[in-house]
């Protein structure tokens, strides 16, 4: 079984961050150069930062009239300078719309680690790039940070909603967002992990019911708490807030209660809002 804690530790050893070890392993692995990695994964970052022009214009609307506009609406306060939050997390969040209404009218995103998911890495990274002047090559670094997290997670766990609720979708995205945040930002690699714990524990019991069986509600807009909270996360990881709990075990701890879920509760819409009057309706009209 994986474990994010030997990263970490190889990375303290090497004096290295986390997405330059998965660089290196990914590199033995898959026989390829770290160029050539460096070279695929700048491509899935074009792809998230297409999706965020797309989806900040308004204009993508999902099939089912549910989904469509809000990202610009939340980007036109910030512009008119009333956001309450302040000027990153108000980008953050209308960053996270913006790719879940991509995803949701079916439009191009990347994965990360799922559709219904996808909106909160690219938010996040994307935002904390702004804030620190990175170079695009950091960013990339850090996606492989977030990806080596997925891969732990997946492995340890797993990130289907049908399988462990909605924690394991927009947690496990909160998670990897947090931790690559934390080093984006030039945090270590072991306060990356702290990040990832505090932001996967508040994911906790999450879970999945979208209304009429789409990914669009209450989808798209956990996409942009999933974002908020991954900054808070690393906020507080980079002043020096430790988990109590190590992060492995916060993912093993994910990972039973996704098995203690009810199958109403897990992606089938036979449970929570999916089942509200209001939903019903929904389901009713769609059909």
């Amino acid at each position: 079984m994986l474990a994010y804690e030997d990263l970490v530790h190889q990375a303290e050893k090497k004096n290295l961050k986390i997405g330059q070890v998965v660089i290196l392993d990914q590199s033995e692995q898959l026989e390829q150069t770290e160029a050539e990695l460096r070279r695929r994964m700048a491509e899935n970052l074009q792809v998230m930062r297409d999706s965020v022009k797309i989806g900040l214009t308004g204009e993508r609307k999902s099939l089912s009239g549910m989904v469509g506009g809000d990202a610009a609406k939340v980007e036109a306060r910030r512009a008119r300078g009333e956001s309450l939050v302040g000027d990153p997390v108000n980008k953050a969040i209308a960053r996270a719309l913006a790719v879940s209404e991509v995803n949701a009218s079916m439009g191009k995103i990347v994965a990360a680690p799922t559709a219904g998911s996808s909106g909160v890495l690219p938010a996040v990274l994307l935002t904390v790039e702004e804030v620190y002047q990175a170079t695009e090559d950091d960013v990339i670094t850090a996606l492989f940070t977030a990806a080596g997290l997925g891969v732990v997670i997946a492995d340890r766990a797993n990130v289907s909603g049908a399988e462990g609720g909605c924690q394991a979708e927009i947690g496990s995205a909160t998670a990897m967002a947090a931790a690559a945040a934390v080093e984006l930002a030039g945090g270590t690699p072991r306060a990356g992990a702290h990040a990832a714990a505090i932001a996967l524990k508040s994911m906790l019991g999450l879970v999945c019911d979208p209304v009429a069986g789409l990914v669009e509600v209450p989808c798209v807009k956990r996409n942009a708490t999933g974002a908020t909270l991954a900054l808070a996360a690393a906020e507080m990881a980079l002043a020096g807030v430790k988990s109590a709990i190590p992060l492995d075990e916060v993912i093993d701890t994910m990972e039973a209660v996704g098995r203690q879920m009810p199958c109403a509760l897990r992606e089938t819409a036979q449970g929570g809002l999916a089942i509200t009057p209001t939903g019903r309706k929904v389901h009713a009209d769609f059909l």
